[in-house]
C-alpha cells in the first residue's frame, strides 16, 4: 500500500506534506463507534466506501507492514493484544478508508494522472538516483522490495496520491493565518524562562535495602515487556552477484588487447590543444583573413580585433578532440601543426579560422599495468550478461522445490547459513550479524516471511539476487524472572531510589511553594543552588535535558516542581518569564505565516476528509475485519 511505501522509502510523493497529512487526519475522524458506519458488509471485503472495496489482503499487507515498523523503531516485539491496545488495526483501517474514500472521490470528479506524468515524476526523484545523477533502475527496485510493493501496485499508487494531491490543493490553498494565532505562537518560541536549580542525588535516597521476594515479582510482573527475549530467525542465503559470478582468469589474451586498443582513453589521457578561434560571415571573407595572416601582412591577433575579438581571449581552452563540441572544428583543429593557420572551416556557428598554439600529447599506461582492471571489467560486463539466465535457471530450480544448499553446491554459488538473527540484524548476544547483503532490504523480506513460504529473490543494489529459506523462528517470549533475577533487582533498586527522591523533592517543592527562600530549602538538604537564565523550550542548556527545559516551561512562575534527571532529579523555582514584543510583517511573523498555512490545511483537510467520508457512505465488516488482523476486539 501507498502509506508503507511513504514510511519505507520517502519517495516524492511522501515529500509532498498536504499528502502525508491523510494519514493522519482522519484517526480523528469518528470511523468506530458510529454504528451507521457498521452496517453488513460483502464477505470477501473487510470494507466498502462508495463504490471501492478495500480488500483483506489490502488490510492485512498494511496492517503487517505497520506492526513491522512499529516493531523496528521500538526495538521489541508486540503480540496481537498489545497492537490492538495501540489501536494499530484501527488506524491501518481507518488509513485505508481515508485513501479510498478519497479515491472515490476523485473518480467521481474525474481527476486523472497520466501515465507519462507519474513515471516522470518517478525518474526525476532523487531517491531513485545513482551517484551519476540518473535514475538508477536497481535503486528503484531495491527501494520497492524494501517496502514490499510490486512495481505495476507502486505506480498505480502514485497516480491515485498525485489525484488525491489534485484536490487537496483544491480544497486548501491559500489559506491566511490569523494575527492572533501568529502572535501565540511568537510568544510560545520567543519566551525565555530563568530559574533558581537544586539536584537531588541518588544518595539522598539513603540506604536502599534488597527488595523482598514478593517486591522482586511484582516489579517484575509490572515491568515484564522490558525484560522478553526478542523474536530471532534462522535462514539460508543464496547470494547471484555479478562480482561472484566475474571470472577473470577466463577472460583471453586477445580480448584484453582488444579492449585496450579500443578504449585507450580510459587508460591514460588523450592528447589535448590549445586552440585559438576567428569567426567570420562568410567563406571569402577568412580565406581572405588567411592569406593576410599567411603572407605575414598581418598577425593572427591583428586580424581578430578587426572582428571585434579580444586578442587575449582567443582561445577555446586546451581541450581533447572529444571536448570540442563542432565536429568539423574538432577534425580541423587535430590535423593543424602547432602555430599554422588553417583553411576556413564551416562550423555550427559560422564559419572560423582555427590555429593551434601548444599540444600536450597523448599519455597512456602501459598494458601490463592496467591489465588486471581490463580482465576484472570484462568479466563483469559478462557476469551481468549472463546474471538474468542464471536467475531464471535458479528460479526453475525453487519452482521444482530444489532446497538453496543444494542449488549452491550445484552452481558453485555462495550460500549463507544465519543460525539466528533479529529485527534489527544481531546475534543472540546482541551482535551485529555480518555478510548480509543489503541489510535493510533483506531483514525487512526475512521478517515477513514465513517457514515453508514461496519467497521471490531480492534485488540488490549490485544488480545482484537474494534467495533466502527461513529455516526456523524463535518467536518473542517473556524471560522467566530466575533467568533476568539480577536485571529485575536492578530495575527494582533503581525505581525506588526515584521513587524516594521524588517524595524528597515533593516535600521540598510544597516549602518552596509557601514561600520558603530555595537556599534555605536547598541547603538544609546539603544541596547547592544554580542560577540558570535565558531556557527556551524543547533546548537543553546548562546540563539540563529538553525533557526538563520543556517542565520548566509548564510550571508557573513563582513556582516550583521537580522533574527526573537521569539517576538524579531536578529541584526547581520558576523565576522570571520575558519575551520580545510581536511585530506584524516582520521576517519572524512572515515564518511563522508560512509554517502554519500548512497546518491550517491540515484542518480544513480533516474537516474535508469527513465529510466526503460521510457522503460516500462506509460500510465495514467487523467479522472479516477481525479474521483478517488475526484475533477478537
Amino acid at each position: 500500500m501507498l502509506q508503507n511505501m511513504r514510511n519505507a522509502s520517502q519517495h516524492w510523493l511522501g515529500k509532498i506534506v498536504l499528502s502525508i497529512v491523510f494519514t493522519f487526519l482522519i484517526a480523528g475522524v469518528a470511523i468506530f463507534g458510529v454504528e451507521d458506519f457498521f452496517r453488513g458488509g460483502s464477505s470477501t471485503s473487510v470494507a466498502t466506501v462508495g463504490k471501492t472495496p478495500i480488500t483483506a489482503d489490502a488490510v492485512r499487507t498494511a496492517y503487517q507492514n505497520q506492526l513491522q515498523r512499529y516493531q523496528s523503531q521500538t526495538r521489541r516485539t508486540l503480540t496481537p493484544d498489545q497492537a490492538r491496545a495501540l489501536g494499530i488495526d484501527r488506524q491501518v483501517l481507518s488509513q485505508l478508508i481515508s485513501e479510498a474514500s478519497l479515491d472515490q472521490q476523485t473518480r467521481d470528479l474525474g481527476l486523472m494522472i497520466p501515465d507519462s506524468a507519474v513515471l516522470r515524476a518517478i525518474r526525476e526523484e532523487p531517491s531513485f538516483k545513482g551517484t551519476d545523477g540518473n535514475f538508477d533502475q536497481s535503486l528503484f527496485f531495491q527501494t520497492l522490495q524494501r517496502a514490499g510493493i510490486p512495481e505495476a501496485t507502486f505506480v498505480r499508487e502514485q497516480r491515485a496520491v498525485a489525484a488525491r494531491l489534485q484536490l487537496a490543493e483544491a480544497v486548501a490553498a491559500d489559506l491566511h493565518v490569523p494575527a492572533a494565532l501568529r502572535e501565540a505562537v511568537h510568544r510560545y518560541t520567543t519566551e525565555r524562562r530563568s530559574i533558581s536549580l537544586a539536584m537531588l542525588p541518588p544518595s539522598l535516597a539513603g540506604d536502599i535495602p534488597a527488595p523482598s521476594e514478593e517486591e522482586l515479582k511484582a516489579y517484575y510482573e509490572e515491568n515484564k515487556s522490558g525484560f522478553r527475549a526478542p523474536e530471532f530467525r534462522s535462514v539460508n542465503l543464496l547470494v547471484l552477484d555479478p562480482q561472484t559470478l566475474a571470472k577473470p582468469e577466463a577472460v583471453s589474451e586477445e580480448d584484453v588487447r582488444k579492449r585496450y586498443e579500443g578504449d585507450r582513453s580510459r587508460y591514460g589521457s588523450p592528447e589535448r590543444r590549445n586552440i585559438q578561434q576567428i569567426v567570420f560571415p562568410d567563406e571569402a571573407s577568412a580565406e581572405a583573413a588567411r592569406k593576410q595572416v599567411e603572407s605575414g601582412e598581418k598577425p593572427f591577433e591583428a586580424v581578430a580585433a578587426e572582428r571585434g575579438n579580444d586578442p587575449k581571449n582567443l582561445s577555446l581552452g586546451i581541450l581533447s578532440k572529444a571536448e570540442l563540441f563542432d565536429p568539423a572544428v574538432a577534425e580541423a583543429a587535430f590535423a593543424l601543426q602547432p602555430n599554422t593557420v588553417s583553411a576556413p572551416v564551416k562550423g555550427r556557428f559560422g564559419t572560423v579560422l582555427l590555429r593551434v598554439t601548444a599540444i600536450e600529447p597523448e599519455s597512456l599506461k602501459p598494458l601490463a599495468e592496467v591489465e588486471g582492471e581490463i580482465r576484472k571489467s570484462i568479466a563483469l560486463e559478462r557476469a551481468n550478461a549472463d546474471l538474468d539466465k542464471t536467475h531464471d535457471a535458479i528460479e526453475d530450480q525453487r519452482a521444482a522445490t530444489k532446497p538453496l544448499a543444494d542449488i549452491a553446491k550445484e552452481r558453485g554459488l555462495p550460500l549463507a547459513t544465519i543460525p539466528a538473527i533479529s529485527a534489527q540484524g544481531t546475534d543472540p548476544g546482541g551482535k551485529t550479524v555480518e555478510g548480509l547483503p543489503d541489510r535493510e532490504t533483506t531483514l525487512s523480506a526475512l521478517f515477513r516471511s514465513e517457514v515453508g513460504s514461496d519467497s521471490e529473490a531480492l534485488r540488490t543494489k549490485s544488480g545482484g539476487y537474494v534467495w533466502y529459506d527461513l529455516t526456523d523462528i524463535k518467536r518473542a517470549y517473556d524471560k522467566p524472572l530466575d533467568e533476568v533475577r539480577d536485571s529485575v533487582e536492578a530495575g527494582w533498586r533503581r525505581a525506588e531510589v526515584a521513587r524516594r527522591l521524588s517524595a524528597k523533592a515533593k516535600e521540598m517543592v510544597g516549602r518552596l511553594d509557601k514561600g520558603e527562600p530555595v537556599e534555605t530549602v536547598a541547603n538544609e538538604a546539603g544541596l547547592n543552588v544554580q542560577e540558570i537564565g535565558d531556557l527556551a523550550r524543547n533546548q537543553p542548556q546548562d546540563g539540563l535535558s529538553a525533557d526538563i527545559v520543556n517542565r520548566v516551561f509548564a510550571t508557573a512562575v513563582g513556582t516550583a516542581a521537580s522533574a527526573e534527571a537521569g539517576e538524579s532529579r531536578a529541584l526547581f523555582k520558576v523565576n522570571t518569564a520575558t519575551m520580545p514584543a510581536f511585530v506584524t510583517a516582520s521576517p519572524a511573523d512572515d515564518a511563522i505565516g508560512k509554517r502554519f498555512a500548512t497546518v491550517l490545511a491540515d484542518d480544513v483537510l480533516g474537516e474535508y476528509i469527513a465529510e466526503v467520508q460521510k457522503n460516500v457512505g462506509i460500510t465495514v465488516n467487523q467479522a472479516a475485519f477481525r479474521r483478517t488482523i488475526g484475533g477478537e476486539f
